[in-house]
């Protein structure tokens, strides 16, 4: 017996099969011959589908792109953004930073669900067929999100790889979620176009400091009785590297950690690189906080004021990573840019 979801997701899944066929059918996609039935099997699959995605642990196979997308996070959506993909998304949510120059227009004219994660009911509403965390809350069980909830309702779902497991997360993490993203939507050809743009950005970035000295980084997220830090399997650390520096806390086996500061003060840091985003407090606050404290005064990076300012979108698995390369390597490496 049916369910009101699922349902739901097979009404829309049948009228989106529909529409499609109608609509290639009439633009004249696929040969057709006196019965018909080969132009309508050529409009049902469309060219490049079937694709088998493995995600995660979730494996799923889309006979077509999906049509009705809802973003949780910010960085999901800026990727269906540089991809083009502005016509499938029908909301998005939890923005924590200010969204690149040349999306914000199109940002803005998708409904945002929610300040936060949306509820499920609250996705729901928006009749997705897709559904593209950026954070593993994106599908937290205990607030009703599974990716299993979803499947039930007959809503197919994708994790940002970097949630998937705890490996380090590198660059090629970010050009193979575009490229996996690209194939899913029926774009590759668009995907790569992108990769390339951004392999190309990091490539000039590092070429700039190639052949200078390591800077000792430190990342500053949040925290006062502690640190929370940037750990050696994030993202971030490569970044760091690519820039002409190196994580002082690449050691910490983790993504993000606690640390002390008495472990700050005797890593002695040059430059601190300070996490920008909503709910953690300014950045001026966290620079005020910094420079107050008496135990770091004699850190070089808090003694000379040297910080770097990088959206914590910046710092994932997504479409800003390579804008932060370059935004890390003038902070580290002044000279090299002048």
């Amino acid at each position: 017996m049916l369910t009101p979801a699922r349902t739901r997701g097979f009404l829309r899944a049948t009228a989106a099969a529909v529409a499609l066929s109608s609509v290639l059918l009439t633009t004249g996609c696929g040969a057709s011959d006196e019965s018909g039935k080969d132009a309508k099997a050529t409009a049902a699959v469309p060219a490049g589908f079937p694709v088998t995605i493995d995600n995660c642990g979730v494996r799923t196979t889309y006979d077509r792109p999906p049509s009705r997308v809802v973003t949780i996070h910010q960085h999901p959506a800026e990727l269906m953004l540089a991809l083009g993909l502005k016509e499938r998304m029908v909301g998005t949510a939890f923005p924590d930073s200010a969204v690149l120059p040349e999306l914000r227009k199109n940002y803005e004219a998708i409904p945002e669900l929610a300040k936060k994660e949306p509820s499920f009911e609250k996705i729901l509403d928006a009749e997705p067929d897709f559904v593209y965390g950026g954070y593993g809350s994106a599908f937290a069980e205990n607030e009703g999100r599974s990716r299993k909830a979803f499947a039930d309702a007959g809503i197919d779902t994708y994790l940002n790889r970097e949630y998937c497991g705890k490996k380090r997360v590198t660059m090629e993490d970010t050009y193979d979620e575009i490229r996996t993203i690209g194939e899913v939507f029926g774009v590759p050809d668009r995907a790569d176009e992108l990769v390339a743009d951004l392999e190309g950005r990091v490539g000039r970035a590092a070429a700039e400091v190639a052949g200078e000295p390591e800077v000792p980084v430190f990342v500053y997220d949040s925290g006062d009785k502690s640190a929370f830090t940037a750990g050696g399997k994030s993202l971030g650390t490569e970044l760091i590297r690519l820039a002409g520096g190196e994580n002082v806390f690449a050691d910490l086996d983790d993504v993000f950690g606690d640390v002390s500061w008495e472990q700050v003060v005797a890593r002695k840091p040059e430059v601190i690189a300070v996490y920008d985003y909503a709910d953690a407090g300014s950045v001026e606050e966290k620079k005020t906080f910094l420079l107050s404290q008496p135990a770091l005064a004699d850190v070089p990076a808090v003694r000379n004021k040297r910080f770097v300012v990088l959206p914590l979108t910046a710092t994932l698995v997504g479409i800003r990573s390579a804008y932060a390369v370059e935004d890390l390597a003038r902070g580290l490496h002044p000279e090299s840019f002048r």
